[in-house]
C-alpha cells in the first residue's frame, strides 16, 4: 500500500506543477489549453502516469508557443478537434477507446475463426 500512496503523491505533485505552469501563461493559452485538457480528459489515457505525461507534453508545446509568439490558432490549426485527436494518438495506453476496440477486434476474430470457410 505504501507503494501505491507514494505514487499518488508524486501524481498529484505532477499535476500541481502543470497546474503552475499553465498558470503562468497569457490568458489565451490558459483559455486553450484549458479546453484542450477538458476535452482530453474524456478521450485521452486512462492511467494517471499517462495523462500527465501527455499534460507535461501540452505545457511544454503552450509554453514554448507562448514564449515565441505563436497564435494559438497556428498552434492547435484550423480544427482544435482534429489537433486533439492527433495529440491524443501520442497517448494510446489505458484509452477506454483503445480497449474497447481491441475487445471488439478479438471478439470477431473468435466467432470468425471458428466459422466455416
Amino acid at each position: 500500500m505504501a507503494t501505491g500512496w507514494s505514487k499518488q503523491k508524486r501524481q498529484k505533485r505532477r499535476y500541481r506543477q502543470f497546474k503552475a505552469r499553465t498558470e503562468q501563461l497569457p490568458a489565451n493559452y490558459q483559455t486553450a489549453i484549458d479546453a484542450l485538457v477538458r476535452y482530453m480528459y474524456r478521450f485521452g489515457p486512462g492511467t494517471g502516469d499517462a495523462v500527465l505525461s501527455m499534460l507535461e507534453d501540452l505545457a511544454d508545446l503552450f509554453e514554448q508557443s507562448a514564449a515565441n509568439e505563436t497564435p494559438v490558432r497556428a498552434v492547435v490549426g484550423e480544427n482544435p478537434v482534429e489537433f486533439a485527436e492527433a495529440f491524443l494518438r501520442n497517448y494510446p495506453e489505458g484509452q477506454w477507446m483503445s480497449r474497447e476496440r481491441e475487445r471488439l477486434t478479438n471478439a470477431i476474430d473468435r466467432v470468425a475463426d471458428n466459422e466455416p470457410r
